[in-house]
């Protein structure tokens, strides 16, 4: 049986939730001060229906604050233009993609924002309940790992070999290797592989909150569809409802979809070139000062860093002042790399 048990970092400037399932990272919540988004999952709106598209049967949305959603319909529910609908958020906007809605209720008046998305606390227990939540240190190693399991491609599989996840615009690929599992049998070196892939895989889609088309490229040849197809439904349950999976193709491939309701991870950690944004490396660096200050208690610490980092970990200092006083400073060096900055205490 799975056990699942939650974390909650709350950091300078950050708060990060983490599901654990069976020791591993499964969900990593994020929530950054001043970042709160408007319309994100479980968010409700008064909304007004701006036009209607029976050929997509897609109705697109006014949420008022000039922010838009798109509605999908049934035929025998098509919305009538310039209605008033109660909706809920179900899927957040990413790349330039709206939010998609679903529909509550009559709505009246303008559109409005009626309640906000549950907090960050609220989520991690709903995805674990009755599970006590566990904060301090072991939740912030707990969520820094998570962190950096995110930003990997390539994980190993548990007995040997590994997988490679990889998104585009259009579809998310994992590649499957069987890596050192090779033997006497490469046929069930193969079958082993291929159903730990599985298991991780769907661990792995979950803490990258990736969705939308996945291809898994499964290693070897004259596969026993019936089985694997019987691990993979057992694997997204969690990510029900919407999961659906196609026929393991002649080429190998398994694809399924599954419903993307937040943006990816990499997409709040990461800027426009996949790397750790400034502020990601910020907040990292704001946690280390805390964490510094609490192992070197009354030390003085001098912080070297990065101008681009020093600049955007001073928008958090009056946080750091609350939890250690006024007891470091942070210079800005370039002989720093981005990713490299300096913590001594004295």
């Amino acid at each position: 049986m799975s056990v699942r048990t939650l974390y909650l970092d709350r950091g300078p400037g950050e708060e990060r939730g983490v599901v654990l399932l069976d020791g591993r990272p499964e969900r990593l919540l994020i929530s950054r001060d001043g970042h709160e988004r408007r319309i994100a999952l479980g968010a409700t709106f008064v909304a007004r229906v701006r036009k209607v598209d029976a050929t997509i049967a897609t109705a697109f949305l006014e949420l008022g604050a000039g922010d838009e959603a798109v509605l999908p319909f049934r035929p025998d529910s098509r919305p009538v233009e310039g209605a008033a609908l109660i909706v809920e958020v179900r899927s957040e906007p990413r790349l330039g993609k709206l939010a998609v809605v679903r529909l509550n209720g009559e709505g009246q008046g303008d559109p409005r924002q009626l309640t906000s998305a549950p907090s960050l606390l609220e989520q991690l227990v709903s995805l674990a309940r009755g599970t006590k939540v566990v904060d301090g240190s072991a939740a912030r190693s707990i969520a820094d790992d998570a962190q950096t399991e995110i930003l990997a491609t390539e994980h190993p599989l548990p007995g040997g070999g590994s997988i490679a996840i990889e998104s585009t615009r259009a579809l998310t690929a994992v590649d499957v290797d069987v890596g050192d599992r090779r033997g006497n049998d490469s046929k069930r070196a193969a079958r082993q592989a291929n159903l730990a892939a599985l298991a991780e895989t769907a661990r792995l889609l979950r803490l990258k909150s990736l969705g939308g088309l996945i291809v898994i490229d499964l290693a070897g040849r004259g596969h026993d569809g019936t089985a694997l197809l019987n691990v993979a439904r057992a694997a997204f349950g969690p990510d029900n409802p919407g999961v659906a999976f196609g026929p393991i193709s002649r080429f190998g491939t398994l694809e399924l979809t599954i419903p993307r309701r937040r943006p990816p991870v990499a997409d709040i950690l990461c800027g426009h070139d996949g790397a750790p944004s400034d502020l990601t490396l910020a907040l990292a660096l704001a946690r280390r000062i805390e964490d510094s200050g609490r192992t070197h208690p009354g030390a003085r610490l001098t912080v070297r860093c990065a101008p681009a980092i020093a600049s955007a970990v001073n928008r958090f200092e009056e946080s750091l002042v609350l939890r250690l006083g006024r007891r470091f400073t942070i210079a800005a060096d370039e002989r720093f790399g981005r990713e490299r900055p300096e913590v001594v205490a004295q």
